[in-house]
């Protein structure tokens, strides 16, 4: 009889932040794509968009949180991209550590994880602090896109995690 040994809690913690780190990245990578394909906001509502409102209720300047370097013509506006990318990273790296322990978060590839962050911070947090207008006023375009693009922006990086998951394991995986 093989005995099997149990992994410790600090390997599940570092592998949850590795796997986390990558599908953080790359699921926010999607999002950006997602959003280029159905944009949330118009154009006038997206002069300051929900991170640079949030940067500046928080006391951040304009100048900082409008940075922007041009490429290709087109101005990048990176401090925004930095917080976006953080989000995504870090609700990556807590779902990777729940996962560890309680593999129903992984319901459904990761959407409804995806799904509950929409309603926490699209529906409840962001409006509660007055960082985008009431739910019943923002138009449906916006909760269209940006409760898809919560649910591919999940199951982007549940896709990471089992992958490269097995990958650690040298599991092939179909």
């Amino acid at each position: 009889m093989q005995s099997v040994a149990k992994e410790s809690a600090g390997t599940k913690f570092w592998r949850a932040v590795y796997l986390g780190l990558i599908g953080g990245i790359i699921s926010g990578f999607v999002k950006i794509g997602w959003e280029g394909l159905l944009p949330p906001r118009t154009t006038i509502r997206n002069l300051t968009n929900p991170p640079q409102e949030l940067m500046q209720q928080m006391g951040i300047p304009y100048r900082i949180t409008h940075a922007y370097f041009t490429y290709s013509g087109q101005h990048v506006q990176f401090v925004s991209l930095i917080l976006h990318f953080g989000f995504s990273i870090v609700f990556a790296i807590l779902y990777c550590w729940l996962a560890e322990y309680w593999l129903k978060v992984t319901f459904l590839q990761g959407t409804v994880y995806g799904f509950v962050i929409w309603i926490a911070f699209h529906i409840i947090i962001l409006p509660a602090l007055g960082t985008v207008p009431a739910p019943w006023l923002q138009p449906f375009d916006e909760h269209f896109s940006e409760f898809l693009g919560h649910l591919i922006w999940a199951w982007t990086f549940e896709i990471c995690r089992h992958d490269f998951k097995a990958r650690m394991k040298h599991v092939a995986v179909d």
